[in-house]
């Protein structure tokens, strides 16, 4: 069954375009020392179900393997952050990409054991050591 499509997003350049044909879940900003250093500070991504993801342009999406479990797709070209996969957790697509409006909204902090010293999360949403949501 075809879901409609619910949402669209693409990387800087515009060379690599995406659309979502069913519900993101799990907006999570990831403080881990992975995501600090691929973006230079904080990721927030939304959990996929990646058989809903139809890309274009991904002659122009690179697969860094940035652990023995997941991946990090990024635009070739202009070098936009945009998927992390694992075999083990599922997919996400970081939100920072979708065309607006979104509608989503960052429900929780993972990772904020390896957060950066440099500066703090005061949001009062909750905070969990790891991607096991153990809470601090």
């Amino acid at each position: 069954m075809a879901y409609a499509q619910q949402y669209s997003g693409q990387c800087l350049c515009g060379d690599v375009t995406y659309a979502v044909e069913g519900e993101l879940s799990n907006v999570s900003a990831c403080h881990c020392n992975q995501c600090r250093r691929q973006s230079g500070h904080y990721l927030v991504g939304a959990y996929v179900d990646w058989n809903d993801v139809r890309i274009e342009g991904g002659e122009n999406l690179t697969w860094f393997q940035s652990s023995e479990d997941a991946q990090r797709g990024f635009c070739k070209s202009c070098g936009s952050t945009l998927f992390w996969k694992s075999e083990i957790h599922g997919a996400n697509i970081f939100i920072g990409t979708l065309d607006s409006p979104t509608g989503l909204s960052i429900r929780q902090h993972i990772y904020v054991a390896d957060k950066g010293d440099y500066y703090e999360i005061g949001d009062g949403l909750p905070c969990y050591k790891g991607y096991e949501y153990a809470a601090t």
